[in-house]
Formats: structure tokens, sequence, C-alpha cells
């Protein structure tokens, strides 16, 4: 296969030379010091330049056809007289070398520890970057699977329509005065943390690892935002250190107002929910953390953010938005404790969303759920009920296909001490309620009070929750019955982000829920369309060339229904 080369250069090891292919390419005047270089000098006993790589002592291990050591070293052959002319660029992930992979994933296969400053990493870390993305310049020539992932409007309101025409044209909603309907969109989105991306590496097989550097992605990323203008963004897999630096002050310049919340204990990502300052002024932001030492069912670090928002342009000064965000677990063989973190979101939105008379103000909840259509998680949520007797941990989410974890669900699934109720709510309102109920019940007969306790005893292993939930996305393609996806990577293809919202009495977009009680609610106006798996992979999956992260941006517009 290598007819240029010597027999003994080709059966060098992959830190040296890696095969010939269509993504390889040789690259004129770029001095990449992760790639390879040829040695202006070598030794008298090799009638060819040989390739040394950049990185020499890390990464050199020599073939026995070499010859002596002592004979290498008497030979004229020092870095300094490297050329910088030329360089092979190696941007298959699949023949990476030693040097090539992520800091931290160096770090655990050595065993050592990392006596790098944070500062050196950095610099090392974006010096390769920006060495890779020039020697890359010219590779959108060769051999990869190109386009643009098409996704269109769906309408659900003639008159949303209009309005986005309208508002295209250049009007200003606070023009119309007080009598006009308020509209807005939101947008879900898991961003894909680069630390992450980094420690997952084998789920990118398929993707050209200049694609997968955070100098590429975070401009592809706002260039969306910026493209699909959302009122209010939820973005999942936000890396601390990158949204102090730079996603930020971006979106702060976008007129985007940024609440954050990062993950506890020492995972460097976590949950934003950003809004225009133009359309919605901040009530209150509620953070939440699933984490709790003193319960062991919640070892984990995954957290949820809570805003109140209220609209600038409304006609009651006391309308009120709840918009919630979350990422949950993802191991599939703990519906245990995906099923608590939500309790537990749920339990914060019912203490953060009632009005004065006791209804609860229009809720939105967005979030990488990490749980399938149809699930029992999915269930819950949108019906707001869900009896967990005999039910398996590893069938909560619905992502494995044949669950592992077979493990029954214990009654009840959290402890006490939790103070949240099988209600979803904090146990102080709880009782508040039932102390209300109790006065109301010492009228009524003894035979009567015994029949509720009996049915209370049997509703121990029953989860509810008040809120009427509908899913943005039907998640299937009406005409052919495939899946949507949100997702895509090199191990799975389905949906696990969604944008939940409590559905005013006229939506006809709604799907039926729990019990009503809400003040007005919203009306679905639209969303951007999801694509399927197969559309996905004529763009080569995600991320890809144009789409930087492994999820689609979900994406719908709402109008305010007032009771």
């Amino acid at each position: 296969r290598h007819s240029m080369l010597p027999r003994h250069v080709q059966r060098l090891g992959r830190d040296c030379i890696t095969h010939w292919n269509g993504s390889q390419i040789l690259c004129l005047n770029s001095p990449v010091s992760s790639c390879m270089r040829w040695a202006g000098h070598y030794p008298p006993w090799a009638s060819f330049p040989l390739p040394i790589s950049a990185d020499f002592s890390a990464n050199w291990r020599f073939h026995p056809f070499f010859g002596p050591w002592r004979q290498f070293q008497i030979s004229n052959w020092h870095l300094d007289n490297y050329t910088q002319s030329c360089c092979f660029h190696l941007p298959n992930p699949s023949m990476k070398s030693e040097g090539e992979e992520p800091l931290t994933k160096k770090r655990r296969l050595s065993g050592q520890d990392d006596t790098s400053t944070p500062e050196q990493e950095t610099n090392l870390s974006n010096q390769k970057e920006v060495s890779c993305l020039s020697a890359a310049q010219n590779e959108e020539k060769h051999g990869s699977k190109k386009g643009i992932i098409k996704r269109h409007w769906e309408y659900f309101c003639q008159q949303s329509r209009t309005m986005k025409i309208t508002k295209n044209k250049g009007s200003d909603q606070s023009s119309t005065g007080s009598e006009a309907a308020f509209d807005f969109t939101v947008m879900s989105y898991n961003i894909l943390s680069q630390n992450l991306l980094e420690d997952n590496s084998h789920l990118y097989k398929h993707c050209r690892q200049r694609l997968l550097f955070w100098t590429y992605r975070f401009p592809n990323i706002l260039q969306e935002i910026k493209e699909l203008d959302a009122d209010v963004l939820c973005l999942q897999e936000v890396q601390e250190d990158h949204y102090r630096a730079e996603i930020k002050s971006s979106l702060e310049s976008l007129g985007y107002h940024c609440e954050y919340k990062m993950r506890t204990g020492r995972k460097p990502d976590g949950c934003a929910i950003c809004f225009k300052t133009s359309k919605f002024s901040l009530i209150s932001s509620n953070p939440v953390e699933f984490f709790r030492r003193d319960i062991p069912l919640l070892d984990r670090d995954n957290v949820g953010l809570v805003l109140l928002l209220q609209p600038r342009f409304h006609c009651k000064a006391s309308a009120a938005i709840c918009i919630a965000n979350t990422h949950l677990l993802y191991n599939p063989r703990r519906g245990d404790i995906k099923l608590t973190q939500l309790a537990m979101l749920l339990a914060e939105i019912a203490s953060v969303a009632p009005q004065k008379d006791g209804s609860f103000c229009p809720i939105i909840i967005c979030g990488d759920f990490n749980s399938v259509p149809g699930s029992p998680l999915y269930r819950f949520i949108k019906e707001g009920k869900l009896n967990y007797e005999g039910l398996a941990i590893g069938k909560v989410s619905g992502q494995e296909q044949f669950p592992r974890g077979q493990r029954i669900l214990s009654i009840p699934i959290w402890p006490k001490k939790l103070g949240i109720s099988q209600n979803c709510v904090y146990e102080i309102k709880q009782q508040q309620k039932e102390e209300n109920a109790g006065e109301k019940l010492e009228a009524a007969k003894q035979d009567n009070t015994q029949e509720i306790v009996i049915t209370s005893e049997k509703l121990s292993s029953k989860l509810r929750h008040h809120f009427k939930l509908s899913s943005v996305y039907s998640h299937y393609f009406p005409d052919t019955g495939v899946p949507e996806v949100t997702t895509c990577h090199s191990r799975s293809a389905v949906t696990v982000d969604y944008i939940f919202y409590s559905a005013a009495n006229d939506d006809t977009a709604a799907q039926p829920g729990a019990e009503d009680s809400f003040c007005g609610g919203l009306k679905l106006l639209g969303r951007l369309a999801l694509v399927t798996e197969k559309d996905l992979w004529t763009v080569n999956g995600l991320p890809n060339e144009k789409n930087s992260s492994d999820h689609l941006p979900l994406l719908a517009e709402f109008r305010l229904i007032e009771q």
C-alpha cells in the first residue's frame, strides 16, 4: 500500500507514521507543533529523511531497525535542525497520537499528577488548536460529508406567521401598547461542554478532530444563537471557564441577561438561563442542587435553575412566567435518582410559580432529561402521575432497549428527610394544605375519614404533580412514524431534550394533562422542526461543519394567555 516508502518505514508505529487516506493532507508553510515534521539532517545510515514527532521526548519510540542508541546519539540530529516548511496534518481521530489526546485523558492514562499550571494548560491547548486550524484550512476540499441540516418553521397559528413577518420588518412589540398579545420564543440547547467532549472522545470518532476544538465550535454555536434569536435561552453543559471568559459577555452583547448555576462537586459545567432584557425583567432566580450529603441516594452533582420572569409589555403588571432548566443524570440504570432529581425540580417550581390567588403562573420546563419519549419518566411529566410499584430502575428512562438495572424501585423512592412529598412539593407547603383540609374534614363522618386514610395508603407508590404540561414536539413524524432526533453521536441517535409548557385551555397543539390549576396559560404558536437520524448522517452526524454540538437546539414560540 505504501509503494513510495521503504518497507521498514511502513512498519513504524502510529506515533511516527500514519496511513495515507483522503483525510490526510500535506500542509505547506504551516508550523504546526502537533504534526509530523521532516528532519533537516538525518543519520548517515538512513538514505531518506525520517519523520520526527514535534513532541520528541514524549512520543518517540524507536523501531529495532534503527540500530544502537549510541549510533543515533552521535548523528547530527537535533530539534534545532527541524524545518518549519512542511508537515503532515493527521486529523483522523482513530489514529491520534498520545500528544493529541485531551490533557485529562493523558493524566488518567499515565497515572501521574499533572504538575502544570492551569495557565500553561490553557496556553498549550490554545496554541495547538490555532495551529491545527491553520493547517486544516484547505481540508474543505477533501472527502468530508458537507451540507446544512434543513429545518423549517412549523406554524400552529396563522397569526404567528403574520406576527413573525411584522417582527422581521422591524416593528417593536412595545409600540402596540398594553392591548397587544405577548409573544415570545424559547430555546433549549445542550451546547456540549468541551471537558465532557474530551472525556468521552469515543462518542465522536466519526468527527474530524479540528471540528471538536472549542475555538472552532464556539463561533458556530454563537452564530446559531444569533440566527435563531430566541427571547429566552435555556442552555445545558455550559462549561464554567468558557462561560466566564466568553459565553456570558457574548450573550450580554446580544441583549441577554444571564443566570448560571454550576454543577456541584468538581464538575466544571452547569445550566444557564438567559433572557432578553427588552422582553423580560427578573423577579427571582432559584438554583436547585440535586446533591445531598446526608442522603446516599442523592450523590450526583446535577443541578437545575428556576427563574421567575415578568413580561415588560403586558396588560397585567402582576403577570409572570416561570422558566426552569435542568440536565438530569445520564446513567440509564439509575431511574431512582432521575425521578428524585425531577421531583426536586418540580418542588422548586411549585414554590416559585404560585400567584396570589393560589393558581400557578404559566410554566416552561426545558432541558436534557436523558429519557426517551414514552418512558415512565416522560409520561410522569406529561400526565402528572406515575404508579412506580414494581417498576425496574433500568426502565424509568427508556434509554436501553434491554435495561441492565433490574432492581425494583423502593417505596418510597426517596427518604422522608428530603422534605418533598409524593406530590412533588415541599413538605411544609403540603402540611399547610393538609391542615386546611383537616379543618374541613372535622365535620365529616368517621367512616368517611377511614376511607380517606386507606386510599392514602394505597397511593403511597404513586407520584403526582399539579402542573398541566404538554410537549412542544410530538417526537414522531406524522406521515411516516419515523422518530424525531435531538442528539446524535457515534453510539446513538434519540430524543432526550424537551420543552414542556403549561398549555392554555384553547391551545389546539396541547396534549391532555393533569388538573388545570393555572391562571391562563401558554398557547404554542410554532416550533422549529426537528429531523430524523437519516437526515443527520447525511451531514456526518453531530457535531459537524455547521452544527457544533452533539445536540440540536429546540425552539418554540408561545403566546401568553390570561384567564
